[in-house]
């Protein structure tokens, strides 16, 4: 096994870089297929959320790996090299095992615990599968991390210290507030009807406010979402929420209307300019105060990839945080007559807005700064054991597979030679009859197979502990196996249309 992940989050760079680093569909698409491509790389899947881009690839040379991955990732985010390095790390074989079923527990996440990240780890397997780009490793490897992302959530209350974006958004227009009282009554606008902005939707349905209006640039998405919000209330026996669609066409007219707005869509640019938030208010925004120009970081070597990786990337961490914090405009004071949510990676409202008097925004950026201070749950460390235990297992179990295919063919090779004397009886000993025959072979077969099952048992056993990737050699050395025989037991196995399915 050969796993590297190369990648950058918002715990090594600022928000302002992960914005222009963000990866849209057909990006990733490119990603993999360029991954694929490159020499190093026998396997490929990204990671794409809004606070985290990740690409996790099979490889046979560490050094030309990272340079690899780091090139391409600059080259399709539209970030240079130089300036995206500093905030990339680096984790490799156990290590990024470890790091991803962090991420699927949510230990690496924004809010600790929070369990959206296992259908973003879902959906990066499924397109590395469309693609295929995933094979054996990969596929273990993300089937694995949906399963240890889920024992995680069952088995202890990382939920309680935890909780998703929008919920932890909310928390944060309220001030201290409960997010129920607060929201009690006010008019939602939510723009934009993917799944966060559905999840957003849903949140504020269940927190009480009275309306929820949601534009979207498809129409159809947009009246589905109102379709299941509907849909939902009725089942749970309550009250519906009052909801309609509107083109995004009507935006403006609708933030006239709004006390809140939810935003979150994949536009490369802005939503909502503070031009147009102060336009709704009837403020004259030329006349607030200019913002802060932003803090911009120094390019580092490539060459310190080898020490990120033997340091848990401390480096890379050191310099990002000294270059994290990007001068924001400060909120307004007095009443809040508009708060506005930006969950979109890169951001769909201006920062501009939070100065305009009575908006209240939080975004991404504010989000991560505040859940910095957020107390950890006890039921962290139980998760942190489960991972590691995890990680063990997942390892041995790559170790154990990797010899699987070599005992698989000794077994074949001996079953060819038991077949080959059983043919050469026939022709000396013709009058035997049926059952002496088959007696005969019967007892030449239980020898065979008693005198291979302690050493394969024993070989499977050796293999799966650490540094035991060398017995497959030394059994195919001892048996003269054929290594033609050996790859086609392991293209079988890959091919198996059940394989992964859980």
């Amino acid at each position: 096994m050969s796993l590297l992940v190369v990648g950058l989050s918002h715990r090594s760079a600022p928000v302002s870089v992960l914005e222009r680093a963000s990866l849209a569909a057909d990006a990733q698409v490119k990603l993999l297929q360029d991954t694929l491509a490159a020499e190093p790389a026998t396997e490929a899947a990204v990671l794409a959320t809004c606070n985290r881009i990740e690409l996790y690839a099979d490889v046979d040379k560490f050094h030309a790996g990272v340079a690899e991955l780091s090139t391409l990732l600059a080259r399709h985010s539209g970030v240079g090299l130089d300036e995206l390095t500093p905030y990339l790390y680096v984790h490799y074989e156990d290590r990024a095992v470890h790091h991803l079923f962090s991420v699927a527990c949510g230990l690496d996440s924004m809010v600790v615990g929070e369990g959206q990240i296992l259908g973003q780890i879902k959906d990066a397997l499924a397109l590395g599968q469309e693609l295929h780009t995933a094979g054996r490793l990969l596929n273990d490897l993300f089937q694995q991390a949906l399963r240890v992302g889920k024992r995680a959530h069952s088995e202890t209350g990382i939920d309680r210290a935890g909780q998703s974006l929008v919920t932890f958004g909310l928390e944060q227009l309220a001030e201290g507030r409960d997010p129920a009282a607060w929201a009690k009554g006010k008019r939602a606008l939510v723009i934009g009807a993917g799944s966060m902005s559905s999840l957003a939707a849903a949140t504020l349905a269940r927190t009480g406010v009275a309306e929820i209006v949601v534009a979207n640039r498809t129409r159809a998405r947009a009246d589905r979402l109102v379709e299941i919000l509907s849909q939902a209330g009725s089942q749970a026996g309550g009250t519906s929420v009052a909801a309609h669609a509107v083109e995004m066409a009507s935006v403006s007219d609708e933030l006239t209307r709004a006390d809140v707005v939810v935003s979150c869509t994949g536009a490369t640019g802005l939503v909502l300019s503070a031009e147009a938030v102060a336009g709704a208010l009837g403020l004259d925004f030329a006349a607030q105060e200019a913002p802060a120009a932003p803090v911009t970081a120094p390019a580092v070597e490539l060459d310190q990839h080898a020490a990120w990786v033997e340091n848990g990337s401390a480096t890379a961490t050191a310099q990002a945080q000294a270059v994290r914090r990007v001068t924001v405009p400060a909120q307004s004071t007095g009443p809040v007559r508009l708060a506005l949510l930006d969950l979109a990676m890169p951001r769909d409202i201006d920062g501009d807005a939070a100065r305009l008097d009575g908006v209240r925004l939080v975004d991404i950026e504010s989000l991560a700064e505040a859940s910095a201070d957020a107390p950890m749950a006890a039921d962290v460390d139980q998760v942190r054991t489960i991972v590691a235990d995890e990680v063990a297992a997942f390892g041995a179990a790559q170790r154990a597979a990797h010899i699987t295919p070599t005992v698989v063919a000794l077994r074949t090779m001996a079953a060819g030679v038991v077949a080959g004397e059983i043919a050469r009886l026939d022709g000396r000993l013709p009058d035997l009859d049926e059952k002496q025959r088959a007696e005969i072979s019967q007892t030449v077969r239980r020898v065979v197979d008693k005198l291979l099952h302690a050493p394969t048992v024993r070989v499977k056993q050796l293999a799966s502990e650490p540094g035991g990737a060398g017995y497959a050699d030394a059994l195919r050395e001892l048996f003269d196996l054929d290594p033609q025989t050996v790859a086609a037991v392991s293209r079988a196995d890959l091919n198996d249309p059940n394989r992964g399915r859980s």
